[in-house]
């Protein structure tokens, strides 16, 4: 490894130099990168970058600055160097094994949550269902909301499920969610006031031109939603209509541009997108993200 360049040598210091070399390598937010991984790396905040800038690191520190900047410059994303990503205001665990969780998801907390009253109008405890469940984002921040509520986390990787757990006993679930390996629903009998996803929805054909931060990290099964994007969304809802409550409701993230081809197959099971609550929940950008459904 090259060793750090002596304008390295204290924690400001570091952070400028790791801009200029992510700024120079056109990584794009290069200052917001340079500041968030060289604190993160250090176990330091941006109050300690502001109130003790020249303070000094030593050789294994700086090593350490220079190892992650390097690994940023072949863009794999920040919150994969450091092992963690915030979402819902948690901090969640994510290995190689998961989808880095993207603030855009949390679109899909809002709507559940939105959901849920109407979904238990007698205040029973409520049961959740995350369907593709990864790092465990969705469902752990739907239980760290609804108090009493329980549910399941469905995923095809047993690496995942791995990561979910440690995640669920970090934040106080774990005895209120059981983590299951299994392909969507197959084979399970149980019902769910709620059951939300964020499933696959890539086009199979548009994986290798997306953003190398995406293409490259992230685990293409969490990806690839077949030719058109939607073959998760048709084995979801034709599951789904034989798993919910009542007063259950389906909650999905959808792509850009997908909401009316989703709305479809969730018509064609005798979904109703709304019912009493808006159906479609746009994203920070304007985007639809979410769909929200029932029978």
């Amino acid at each position: 490894m090259t060793a750090p360049a002596r304008d390295s040598a204290t924690l400001g210091a570091a952070v400028d130099a790791a801009r200029d070399r992510l700024e120079a390598a056109a990584i794009p937010g290069a200052a917001l990168d340079a500041r968030v991984l060289v604190c993160g790396v250090l176990g330091r905040d941006a109050a300690d970058l502001i109130a003790h800038g020249d303070l000094p690191l030593d050789a294994v520190q700086r090593n350490a600055v220079e190892h992650s900047v390097a690994r940023r410059l072949t863009r794999e994303p920040v919150a994969r160097i450091l092992g963690h990503r915030e979402f819902w205001s948690l901090r969640f665990h994510i290995t190689e094994a998961t989808l880095d969780p993207r603030p855009d998801s949390e679109t899909v907390v809002s709507a559940a949550l939105e959901a849920a009253a109407l979904a238990n109008p007698g205040g029973r405890p409520l049961r959740i269902a995350d369907l593709g469940t990864g790092s465990g984002c969705l469902i752990i921040a739907l239980l760290s909301e609804l108090e009493g509520a329980g549910g399941i986390g469905i995923d095809r990787s047993l690496d995942a499920l791995k990561v979910a757990r440690t995640n669920a006993g970090d934040h106080g679930v774990a005895d209120r969610l059981d983590l299951i390996c299994a392909d969507w629903l197959e084979g399970y009998a149980g019902r769910f006031d709620l059951i939300v996803s964020n499933p696959p929805y890539i086009r199979s054909g548009d994986i290798a031109a997306l953003d190398r931060e995406v293409s490259g990290h992230d685990p293409r099964g969490a990806l690839d939603g077949g030719p058109d994007g939607l073959d998760a969304y048709r084995r979801i809802v034709r599951q789904a209509r034989h798993r919910l409550t009542e007063n259950g409701w389906l909650v999905l993230e959808v792509g850009d541009g997908q909401a009316d081809a989703v709305s479809a197959i969730l018509g064609t099971e005798g979904f109703v997108l709304g019912r009493a609550l808006t159906s479609k929940s746009r994203d920070l950008g304007g985007r639809v993200r979410c769909l929200r459904a029932a029978l």
